[in-house]
């Protein structure tokens, strides 16, 4: 029993820095004695900004103009992919960070809250983890990263190495050699150099499965609109059903789970061999270790409604894969099969008052995308997996646009919304969403005279109706809705009327904004008129725009 037996003193001193570790085996002991990942690969940290808010964005954040995974404009790029370590995630992922490195990094250099470190291994492939974390990960990083201090990197000195290093860090093996290393999980670069290695010479075996998971890793991360190389939803397929496309999903998604399960036990199996470890270690990982996504009902219909905004706003097109749209000049020619809204503004309403409103644009997508003898369907199948009550599909959809797509869509988006909600209040009096990239000066002049005031006489024109109705029905029940109806439309209109007042003053202000400030300030900026009064317009205001702890 290795927590019962003697161990000698001098094995301690095998160790790098000699803790006293003496539950581990003499096997480990003498695994220590050999190399190490120092004289195979160096570990370095990278930047830290001083100012997060100044010098970091999400990618969904700023203009594709400026931003280097998609466009290739050279010294006059402005944003830059930034590994910045992120939750528990194996092989490939959690590429969500741009840092400003305009002009070699010359406003970061020039800043004095900023630390530079290690700028000449910037842009170089590598092995990213997070320093800090209840459980290591890593991942593969491509060229063309930079790093901060949290977003540590590893470099191979030579690059067959690569995968074999990477396996070996995400194995068991390293798992407890780095519980005698850094026993308060602080991952950082001095325990990771220390890490034993033990290389035979063939290593393709080990190579095979970790270029699959990290392939299948990113599949999985590309398959969610919130990675940037996201091609089209995986729920958009050559089926007549959502049904149908999500069962064909479950079964990639099932595949896929399996498939890095098996590979990583795989890896350990080979590595807990190699070191010896069989009576101590045991090659199987659990189904929440694996840290790719098996298919979840709900989530994927949610996530397919987002899609629909995206195409509804023109940010995605049923034409093109990947962003159709994202900042810069808009191009028509990406729309064949579904046309964008003409004016970017989505208006939500408690009932069908309008014929463009975001359940009519919903239901015309969907007929576009599945065919329309199974709208009906699919707007059933929708409403089921929201699992929200309703008398009808398009009642269950209207309340969740209504009440849950923002929060969703901020969480998703982690407080950075790109499609950002007008709201008038708990009357549910005019709300609207509006995609942040196509933004103008006239936006909000326009979502008040098209929508706002058209809203307004909506109501007027319903109450005027249900007084009708209280005056010459007969039916008592009848009188009685009309009479509630009447009472919740009045207090629609009239808090309809106070956010009018809000909102002219913005609408006269004829805000600009500059997506590089980034979402944060973008949403005070554009809720502050020009006399400097701020004017909460936008849902969830206090949450967005408050500082980072």
């Amino acid at each position: 029993d290795v927590y019962k037996r003697q161990t000698q003193q001098s094995n301690f001193s095998k160790i790098p820095g000699s803790p006293v570790a003496y539950w581990i085996s003499n096997r480990l002991f003498e695994a220590f004695s050999d190399k190490l990942l120092s004289d195979f690969a160096q570990t370095k940290q990278g930047f830290a900004t001083g100012d997060n808010d100044r010098f970091l964005r999400f990618w969904h954040e700023v203009s594709d103009v400026n931003t280097a995974f998609l466009c290739k404009k050279g010294a006059n790029l402005k944003w830059f992919p930034c590994n910045k370590g992120g939750s528990y995630r194996k092989w490939y992922g959690n590429n969500t960070y741009l840092a400003n490195w305009y002009n070699d990094g010359s406003e970061m250099r020039g800043f004095s809250g900023s630390v530079i470190r290690n700028p000449q291994f910037y842009f170089r492939e590598g092995i990213t983890w997070s320093s800090l974390a209840n459980q290591l990960s890593l991942r593969f990083s491509p060229a063309g990263f930079i790093f901060e201090s949290k977003g540590s990197m590893c470099f191979v000195n030579e690059r067959k190495n690569l995968w074999y290093i990477l396996g070996l860090l995400n194995s068991k093996v390293t798992a407890v050699a780095l519980s005698v290393l850094s026993p308060t999980l602080d991952f950082h670069e001095g325990p990771m150099l220390k890490v034993p290695v033990e290389k035979p010479l063939l290593t393709e075996q080990v190579d095979r499965f970790v270029e699959n998971s990290v392939e299948i890793s990113k599949d999985d991360w590309d398959s969610f609109e919130i990675s940037w190389d996201f091609q089209h939803h995986p729920l958009i397929r050559s089926v007549s059903t959502v049904a149908d496309a999500f069962a064909q999903w479950e079964d990639e998604c099932n595949e896929r789970f399996n498939q890095l399960k098996a590979n990583e036990e795989e890896l350990n199996r080979i590595f807990i061999d190699i070191y010896g470890l069989q009576d101590e270690l045991t090659p199987e990982v659990e189904d929440k270790d694996v840290t790719v996504r098996k298919a979840d009902l709900q989530r994927e219909i949610k996530s397919l409604l987002s899609y629909a905004v995206g195409c509804m706003f023109g940010r995605y097109s049923l034409d093109t894969e990947g962003l159709a749209y994202a900042g810069g000049d808009w191009d028509e020619s990406k729309y064949k099969t579904f046309l964008p809204d003409a004016d970017g503004i989505l208006p939500i309403t408690d009932e069908e008052y309008l014929g463009d409103d975001i359940v009519t644009r919903l239901c015309s997508w969907l007929s576009v995308v599945y065919g329309k003898e199974t709208l009906e369907d699919n707007l059933d199948y929708i409403a089921k997996a929201l699992g929200s009550k309703g008398d009808s599909s398009r009642e269950i959809i209207r309340s969740y646009f209504l009440k849950d797509f923002f929060k969703d869509h901020c969480k998703i988006y982690q407080k950075r919304p790109i499609y950002w909600l007008f709201d008038s209040g708990k009357q549910n009096g005019f709300k609207a969403l509006i995609y942040l990239h196509r933004y103008t000066p006239d936006t909000i002049g326009n979502l008040r005279v098209d929508y706002l005031h058209k809203m307004q006489r909506v109501y007027e024109s319903e109450i005027g109706r249900m007084q009708d109705m209280i005056d010459h029905s007969t039916n008592a029940r009848e009188v009685a809705a009309a009479t509630k109806r009447k009472e919740k439309l009045q207090k629609q209109l009239k808090e309809c009327r106070n956010y009018d007042e809000m909102i002219a003053h913005l609408a006269l202000s004829r805000i600009e904004l500059d997506l590089d400030d980034g979402v944060k300030v973008n949403y005070r900026k554009m809720q502050t008129a020009a006399d400097g009064k701020f004017y909460e317009v936008l849902a969830d205001s206090k949450s967005i725009m408050a500082k980072e702890k």
